[in-house]
């Protein structure tokens, strides 16, 4: 489990982005990723979280600041190198070539000379698609598509899933599959996962939240510590009310923005 004292895997220190010179869309953010941590990063559409996790990922080069991966500078890595690393996830899925669903997992091989320990259909009974292998990308469903990327990244191996938005155009059977899944992949193999949403009660399933607004962190922390009634309001533009159970569970209350 996550603890403080555990080994930074990823580290932004005070990184800075802008797409034009006129506005930054980062600005001094510093944020880290422990092992076997589970974060979710939440924030409005448009508050920065795709532009964190592929500068994280090193898609995106920073205007300023240090990225560190195991401590060492993001932008010394290899590409194969960095992949074995880290495995990132888009948002938009929109792929229209004729690869089957066996073809495309298959491609999370390609940064090893010796296959990593999960095999292509190890990885699409994992995701409920190992009936459907022989399928094109072309006549699947958008969630049909997304858990074949997911199998692709648990192919590829990398301790470090940066995921965004994974469970959009997904089924609530699915959500909660994937979720579990995300879940069991920390607790046995530790591995670390960052997921971008922006669903605040799937928020509260993270052991970490970090809450960001116009690319600059609003909070971090527990779910408990975060999703604050202020916080929310904050990030969101709306009144809620974070709901405490007896059993300590939580949930959130809409009141009457409904």
């Amino acid at each position: 489990m996550s603890s403080v004292s555990e080994p930074k895997i990823l580290e932004l220190r005070r990184v800075s982005f802008s797409y034009s010179k006129q506005r930054s869309l980062i600005r001094e953010l510093s944020l880290s990723v422990g092992e076997g941590e589970f974060i979710g990063l939440l924030g409005a559409n448009g508050s920065g979280k795709s532009t964190i996790l592929k500068l994280g990922s090193g898609i995106l080069k920073s205007s300023s600041g240090d990225i560190l991966l195991w401590s060492k500078p993001l932008p010394d890595y290899h590409n194969r190198d960095r992949a074995k690393l880290i495995s990132y996830l888009p948002q938009t899925l929109d792929i229209a070539v004729p690869f089957t669903i066996r073809e495309l997992v298959g491609m999370g091989l390609y940064p090893y000379d010796i296959p990593p320990a999960m095999s292509v259909d190890s990885a699409l009974e994992v995701v409920g698609l190992q009936d459907k292998s022989t399928a094109y990308l072309t006549d699947l469903s958008g969630g049909e598509k997304r858990r074949t990327f997911i199998a692709m990244t648990l192919v590829q191996g990398a301790g470090l899933l940066m995921l965004d938005e994974p469970l959009a155009n997904l089924d609530i059977k699915y959500q909660i599959e994937l979720v579990r899944l995300l879940k069991t992949l920390r607790d046995e193999k530790n591995i670390s996962i960052v997921m971008a949403l922006h669903d605040i009660n799937m928020a509260l399933q993270f052991t970490k939240v970090i809450l960001v607004k116009d690319g600059a962190m609003l909070g971090i922390g527990t779910p408990e510590d975060v999703l604050t009634d202020t916080l929310i309001r904050d990030a969101f533009d709306v009144q809620v009310n974070i709901m405490r159970q007896t059993d300590g569970s939580s949930y959130i209350h809409y009141g009457d923005n409904f």
